[in-house]
């Protein structure tokens, strides 16, 4: 099947795999989603991630992070939105990069050194493309 926005999907999957308390999520694999589970691994969202199978049909499995409360597993990705889109891209400068929900959750551009954390992009004072954004 054919998936006309790729992000969107990883990120539908990732929301609906935390709702549902997965501890594994399979998608199939690409550059761009693996760049974002690096980053969603580096920032504490995800425990690991791996990249399995031949070239034709790679799987990308994320394997998810929760904590527990209680007797109840709660997933750390409390929620996550999709800001640029195919329709309608959303670009950022260096300086017009907010924080999320006041530092405590991350956004993700596509800049020209690469996909990159919000607080990255601003150390580098770089901008680009901001793709979406996860507490």
């Amino acid at each position: 099947m054919s998936v006309s926005d790729p992000i969107s999907d990883m990120l539908v999957r990732l929301r609906n795999a935390s709702v549902a308390k997965t501890d594994v999520l399979e998608m199939p694999h690409s550059k761009m989603r693996d760049a974002l589970a690096r980053i969603l691994k580096k920032e504490g969202f995800i425990f690991d991630f791996t990249a399995e199978g031949g070239k034709a049909r790679k799987i990308l499995r994320l394997y998810l992070r929760f904590t527990v409360a209680g007797r109840e597993r709660i997933s750390v990705i409390r929620g996550l939105r999709r800001i640029s889109r195919p329709g309608q891209r959303h670009y950022v400068g260096a300086g017009e990069i907010k924080p999320v929900r006041n530092g405590t959750g991350i956004a993700i551009l596509s800049t020209s050194k690469g996909v990159m954390t919000d607080n990255d992009a601003r150390r580098d004072r770089l901008g680009g493309e901001l793709l979406c954004e996860i507490w």
